[in-house]
């Protein structure tokens, strides 16, 4: 291909030979050398294009951006300039008086350069506050990295696959990068399972590397489009900068019917395919006989040696589920007495103009109306709390729509809004300590004694009411609550021991309060647990160091060690009998004595516990431990149901023929993908889409657990 450059001015040519020989390129045709002058001649140049494009001298600066895509090289010998092309390599004429913008123009219809590789280095402007200028820098378009960031867009803020086909899209994209080639949503998909793959591998290794123990959560869903029944598992371990973690290792799809054989079966099989069968802590399910059937065919299909006591302490109930059942129990006592309530919240909310007419009426009354009224759902506790919650902060404007509103006939009485708010002000502690429990970012194993300590004696406060209607419904939730904690559950006891604010003086405390004289007792067998997991935590480890002896050089003198060992053996056996009855044991103190020995350390409210025994459990090495795997065991399910509501979302109306294997690798990708992201700022990179409001994302995160609660 010949190449051409401009020499434009006439008078300052040099010779043809001078020109070829300085510039090594190939020569020049008399065509070619008038088409340029002639272009260059008639190129405007404007007073802001006229740059300075070189100069006589080495120290004239080129201010311009456009060399940023020219060389300049001196030929002949009278210091005239070119500007070759980086791309197409063209040469055009670099003299001050002509200014840049043949450069432009040139720049805007090089082919080369639009058509340049995926390697090609383009201009991007970052404007970034640097002593006041505009920094530029260089950066190289790549395809595939481009298509991977497309894909991790659409899994983690849930959009649709057939976004890449829609024209609105291709025209903003093309904006930004035309060298972009789009691809189809089949390919997009593809580009989806991959990123699931590689993800799942570094999950795998993940669980497998790490060194404590693992809680599971799981529940099952059926989605409203499909039909379809899906089981989702989650998984919960601390890891070894002492951060907990939870990932969701499976959400499989479940065909009919649900039985325990086929849910411990499908449990079974993701357990030993994740090979986390052995390292198991608990399993927390919803309360069910289904779920209880399950877990007694799990101990049987799994090494019991491998769980803690023997798998005395595998099955978890959810305790958010169970104060649920708490709680409705109580409030199918008193339903009627708020039902004047329920009607009115009822029909002011049952149209957008009486929705209209009530918070303009408020406005007119000067009362806050930040938030909605909320309907009463008999599947969901704390909607009957919500509804007397807002209802009582709007109690003045049921009156004035009175006169106004012939339809309206269900004005609640003065002593109906007494009654309302004793009630609210009762179910507010349930509501707390079940957004307490739903929590899914920090532990709640070690909250969880105090938390239903609290809860009884609540209980036990409401029976000795004035009111005979709360009374009753005292009555009917205290048998409830007797039925599913009479027994305090273990782990649940040793988390409450592990936290330094507490130890057991909270376990003293709580026990006089509620057994009296019996106090003793009880405060006796949770000490005897804390020393029986102790043994057997200090028991595991000795046999790990055994597994870990050095294999011996030689076979002649292994054997000798071992006979040696053996003698020995036998006869420190023997000490070990003599000094048990001889009582010398007794003064021996173990790492839970001198733990429990120190004085409990001011209690507040930030404090962090996963940090305290990072850096104070080199003291305490097998308490260590316990705290590690105790603290990862989550006391609800909602981090198994909150995959429910993402999935409701992925298979929407408009995508209900999203495959089972499609959405898995949405589900469980965008689990992992968000867990890279730093907590504290993930928020203000993903945003808050899943829910409508900012004020009931709390309330959202609370109904996880309602459709299937108690049914």
């Amino acid at each position: 291909m010949e190449q051409a450059f401009d020499l434009s001015d006439n008078n300052s040519l040099t010779t043809r030979t001078e020109v070829q020989k300085a510039s090594n390129q190939s020569p020049i045709t008399c065509e070619e050398l008038a088409d340029i002058e002639v272009a260059s001649t008639q190129t405007p140049i404007s007073v802001h294009e006229k740059e300075i494009a070189s100069g006589d001298t080495e120290n004239n600066k080129l201010t311009s951006d456009v060399w940023e895509h020219f060389k300049r090289q001196k030929v002949g010998g009278n210091l005239e300039y070119i500007a070759v092309c980086n791309y197409c390599h063209k040469r055009l004429s670099a003299k001050r008086k002509n200014g840049t913008s043949h450069l432009r123009t040139h720049m805007g219809l090089c082919f080369m350069r639009s058509n340049h590789t995926v390697e090609s280095t383009q201009k991007q402007l970052q404007a970034k506050k640097e002593s006041g200028k505009c920094k530029v820098s260089t950066f190289s378009f790549n395809q595939e990295t481009s298509r991977k960031e497309l894909a991790n867009m659409i899994i983690i803020h849930e959009y649709p696959l057939n976004m890449v086909e829609h024209w609105a899209f291709k025209k903003f994209v093309g904006s930004l990068q035309p060298m972009f080639r789009f691809v189809s949503r089949n390919t997009v998909k593809s580009d989806i399972l991959k990123i699931y793959d590689y993800e799942r591998a570094k999950t795998m290794s993940l669980l497998d590397s790490n060194r404590s123990r693992i809680a599971i959560t799981t529940n099952m869903w059926t989605t409203s489009n499909q039909q379809k029944g899906f089981m989702a598992i989650t998984s919960h371990f601390i890891d070894d900068n002492w951060q907990l973690q939870s990932r969701i290792i499976r959400f499989l799809y479940l065909p009919c019917p649900h039985t325990a054989e086929v849910l411990s079966e499908a449990l079974v099989s993701c357990l030993l395919e994740w090979n986390i069968d052995s390292k198991l802590s608990t399993l927390t399910v919803d309360n069910c006989t289904t779920n209880d059937a399950m877990i007694d065919i799990l101990l049987e299909k799994i090494s019991s040696s491998s769980l803690s006591l023997n798998g005395d302490l595998f099955h978890m109930r959810c305790a958010a589920h169970i104060l649920n059942l708490i709680v409705k129990e109580g409030i199918s006592v008193i339903s009627d007495s708020i039902e004047r309530i329920r009607n009115s919240v009822l029909f002011w909310s049952a149209t957008p103009k009486r929705q209209e007419i009530f918070y303009g009426t408020a406005r007119k009354c000067n009362i806050s109306c930040n938030r909605n009224l909320v309907q009463d759902c008999k599947t969901r506790w704390n909607s009957t709390y919500l509804m007397l919650d807002r209802a009582l902060v709007v109690k003045e404007v049921f009156p004035r729509l009175k006169q106004r509103e012939s339809l309206y006939k269900f004005l609640p009485t003065e002593e109906d809004w007494v009654f309302a708010k004793e009630i609210r002000d009762r179910l507010e502690s349930f509501y707390e300590v079940t957004t307490l429990f739903s929590g899914t970012r920090y532990p709640t194993a070690n909250i969880y004694f105090s938390s239903i300590c609290e809860i009884k004696l609540s209980i036990y406060e409401w029976m000795y009411s004035n009111c005979e209607k709360i009374r009753a419904m005292a009555d009917s939730m205290i048998g409830k609550f007797e039925k599913y904690w009479s027994v305090v559950h273990g782990f649940m006891a040793m988390a409450a021991v592990l936290d330094p604010r507490f130890k057991m003086k909270l376990i003293e405390y709580y026990f006089d309060l509620l057994y009296g004289d019996g106090a003793q007792k009880e405060i006796e067998n949770v000490r005897s647990f804390c020393y029986d997991m102790l043994k057997d935590y200090q028991a595991r480890c000795k046999s790990k160091e055994n597994s870990q002896v050095p294999i011996q050089a030689s076979a002649a003198s292994s054997s000798r060690a071992v006979v040696a060992h053996s003698k020995l053996g036998k006869r420190l056996a023997n000490f070990d009998a003599f000094v048990d009855q001889s009582g010398g044991t007794t003064h021996v103190k173990s790492e839970l004595d001198y733990y429990l020995e120190e004085s409990v350390i001011p209690r507040s409210e930030n404090f962090d516990i996963l940090c305290w025994w990072k850096t104070n459990g080199s003291k305490y090495p097998t308490l260590q431990a316990i705290a590690r795997d105790v603290l990862a065991i989550p006391v609800s399910t909602v981090a198994s149901e909150s995959a429910f509501s993402t999935g409701g979302r992925f298979v929407s109306p408009h995508r209900s023929r999203l495959h089972p294997k499609t959405l898995e690798a949405l589900m469980c990708a965008q689990n992992w993908l968000c867990a890279e992201f730093d907590d504290a700022d993930f928020s203000n990179k993903v945003g808050n889409s899943k829910f409508s409001e900012d004020e009931d994302i709390v309330d959202e995160a609370s109904c996880w657990m309602g459709a299937c609660c108690g049914e």
